[in-house]
């Protein structure tokens, strides 16, 4: 693949499976603009969420063409092994198991001994406790007798209870009753000795589709997108989904997370497409409120050029 970033492709939805790859995309000062693995509904998926990834049709498409990643058939890219790969993964899995159980063990072993001193501790605390009130009792109540007269009072001194070690609690609501353990997970599913993805990668859009495992863009509306989308991002603008505020785009003069976006892009199919009065008067009075400039982006199919037009709210009087 030279190098080229592998986007897996399942069921038609780009992912990025390595942490590796996602951060070659991240850290590339060319690809500047893309917000990697946002959805329209959770924009910066990329930073709070972990792989695997999921990438939209437009910045799928773009990596491809621009020749920064290719294509794999995730689902063919696994043949069935032979007898001795299946053999070695099976020995390997087993010594995993072995390696994990020992791991949970001593764990186990360590989380015990911490509960049964917490346990113990406390129960000396609270034994030190009982005794202490018994003591301010029995002192109150000679008090009281004394005050009555009575001679043998005087007498009568608070026996000290010693304290006793309390041993390691076998209540099931011990605290080694909840112990939590970590479980490590073993390498994508790509480590495995079978896997063989080179039949099964495709380094332009034109052969993934004719493969059936791509169909973006298939329409009007899908080039429209990827054509406005494709256009803003070589100017240098940031794009992530916009549907929250009434558009298709959120368009950022630069990182998301130093800057807020200033227009709310919609893309309109073609340049003669009709706009109702009443649209550009929402539009216009929504980005006004959010603080953003709508922006009309026509496309324009036969010339592959997209104009724009801004749109916003002036107050008068």
């Amino acid at each position: 693949m030279n190098g080229r970033i592998p986007i897996r492709v399942a069921n038609k939805r780009a992912y990025v499976w390595d942490v590796d790859d996602l951060n070659r995309i991240r850290s590339d000062h060319r690809l500047c603009g893309l917000l990697v693995g946002t959805l329209p509904h959770l924009s910066q998926q990329n930073v709070f969420l972990g792989l695997p990834s999921q990438l939209t049709p437009e910045e799928a498409t773009l990596l491809v063409e621009k020749e920064y990643a290719v294509f794999v058939d995730d689902a063919n890219a696994y043949p069935e092994p032979s007898l001795s790969q299946f053999q070695q993964w099976s020995a390997e899995q087993k010594e995993y198991i072995k390696h994990q159980q020992a791991v949970l063990g001593a764990e186990n072993t360590k989380a015990q001994e911490l509960a049964q001193l917490a346990v113990s501790e406390e129960a000396i605390r609270k034994r030190k406790e009982r005794e202490l009130k018994r003591q301010q009792k029995a002192m109150e109540l000679r008090k009281l007798q004394e005050m009555e007269g009575d001679p043998v009072a005087g007498s009568e001194l608070p026996v000290p209870i010693p304290a006793v070690n309390a041993g390691p609690s076998t209540s099931p609501t011990s605290p080694s009753a909840h112990t939590q353990y970590n479980v490590c997970i073993t390498t994508p599913s790509s480590a495995l000795s079978w896997y063989s993805p080179d039949s099964c990668t495709y380094s332009t859009i034109e052969a993934a589709q004719e493969a059936g495992i791509w169909d973006f863009p298939s329409n009007l509306q899908d080039r429209a997108r990827y054509g406005v989308f494709k256009d803003l991002w070589e100017q240098g603008y940031f794009l992530g989904g916009g549907i929250r505020f009434g558009g298709d785009y959120l368009v950022y003069p630069g990182d998301p997370l130093r800057y807020h976006s200033h227009f709310c892009a919609t893309v309109i199919e073609s340049q003669t497409h009709s706009i109702q009065p009443m649209e550009i008067v929402a539009h216009g009075r929504l980005g006004t409120a959010t603080k953003k400039t709508h922006l009309f982006c026509g496309w324009d199919d036969e010339r592959k050029t997209v104009s724009y037009l801004s749109i916003e709210w002036a107050g008068f009087g």
